[in-house]
């Protein structure tokens, strides 16, 4: 593996944009439109013109839309790197990956990374934003799908159900994860959902599929996000503070969901936090803020424990440890809310939160050490994972 240490300071990737669109039960703008709009906010933010732009990364989400025609709704010309990108959650840290390879390679110099979906629709029930467009399972999906399996509401159930029979984790240390989200996005004025809740609330919210009542479970939002990528060398002469990104990693298990797979106990985060920990030249304990992709409680309780913030099964214990999670705990995690109570565009989720966190700009929230920051992606069934670790120091 090559040592952020071995690039040159001047070639190492930084992140120089952030673009974010209105977000959450917004209604008109198509998919399409909140990508173009996420590109022009996160080029303003960066100081650029959309002429700088010599790469575009894009990545769709349920909804049509989000491809390779951004070029022209943009009126980009001559891209040096160009290409739609899917593995689901885990999309939005591979993205700033190839374009940190990219430029430091001298293929591009200044990346755009985009993600939009809009699955709400005005005057109908949020649950159908992703019910209504699943196909017909074939082969052994269907004979899941017979046994009652359908959508990744009762796969991460079985999950998370094989994670307490192991180990013996709890539903209220699961709620303790909603609750300490929560409070942050009470300091968020991007969070949908700021009102605070109580462990009671967590158990007397209705199941959606046991053992995940529906605070367990995230929003769903419509809207777009971009990123820019260039050398740390242009970033620094842009308008925002510079944010390194120091390492990264994938991981994809290839859960088959057939006898002797580890899902629910082993997640792909399990090699790719050490992979870009190693490449930052950093361990877990250098960590100050960690933003965890939490499409449910559970996702984040078997992420912190496979990165090696505590032990194997003893995720719930830590998390619902009094004094650990939330706005004064002693590990800042998920400090916008996260896609439990901000906003929901998968992997740009965490990742935004990310940067606003390494940049200082957090506001009410801001975490008073921010040097080394943490970002996973999941996408899937915990089929994909991501990590970035993003910093303010090269």
């Amino acid at each position: 593996m090559t040592s952020r240490r071995e690039t040159p300071a001047r070639r190492r990737a930084a992140i120089a944009g952030l673009g974010l669109t209105e977000l959450g039960k917004v209604y008109g703008p198509s998919a399409r439109q909140f990508a173009a709009q996420a590109v022009r906010r996160a080029a303003a933010d960066a100081g650029i013109g959309l002429s700088d732009i010599d790469g575009l990364l894009v990545s769709a989400g349920t909804t049509p839309g989000v491809d390779l025609s951004l070029q022209v709704d943009l009126g980009l010309r001559d891209l040096r790197l160009f290409t739609q990108m899917q593995a689901f959650g885990s999309t939005a840290g591979a993205m700033v990956q190839y374009a940190a390879m990219a430029v430091e390679a001298g293929m591009a110099d200044t990346v755009a990374c985009v993600f939009a979906d809009a699955p709400l629709q005005q005057g109908k029930a949020t649950g159908a934003a992703y019910g209504g467009r699943r196909t017909t399972p074939t082969g052994w999906g269907s004979l899941l799908g017979s046994s009652g399996f359908a959508g990744p509401n009762s796969f991460y159930a079985l999950a998370a159900r094989r994670h307490m029979k192991t180990y013996g984790t709890t539903s209220e240390q699961l709620g303790a994860i909603a609750v300490a989200q929560r409070a942050w996005a009470a300091k968020n004025p991007l969070a949908q959902l700021r009102d605070p809740i109580t462990l009671a609330d967590h158990q007397a919210s209705r199941f959606i599929a046991e053992p995940f009542h529906l605070l367990d479970c995230c929003l769903v939002s419509n809207g777009g996000a971009a990123v820019i990528v260039t050398s740390a060398e242009r970033a620094a002469t842009m308008a925002q503070p510079a944010v390194q990104v120091l390492g990264w990693g994938q991981a994809h298990p290839g859960n088959s969901f057939r006898r002797n797979d580890n899902l629910g106990l082993v997640s792909g985060a399990a090699q790719s936090g050490p992979a870009a920990m190693e490449m930052a030249g950093v361990t877990v304990d250098d960590i100050d803020v960690a933003e965890i992709y939490d499409c449910y409680t559970f996702t984040a309780l078997l992420t912190l424990e496979d990165y090696g913030f505590c032990g194997k099964g003893e995720g719930g214990e830590f998390v619902a440890t009094p004094g650990m999670l939330g706005p004064d705990g002693k590990l800042a995690v998920n400090t916008g809310g996260g896609q439990l109570s901000s906003y929901y565009l998968w992997g740009m989720t965490p990742l935004s939160e990310a940067i606003i966190q390494a940049r200082g700009q957090g506001g009410e929230r801001q975490v008073p050490k921010h040097d080394t920051v943490l970002v996973s992606g999941n996408g899937g069934i915990l089929d994909h994972h991501s990590t970035l670790v993003l910093g303010t120091e090269g």
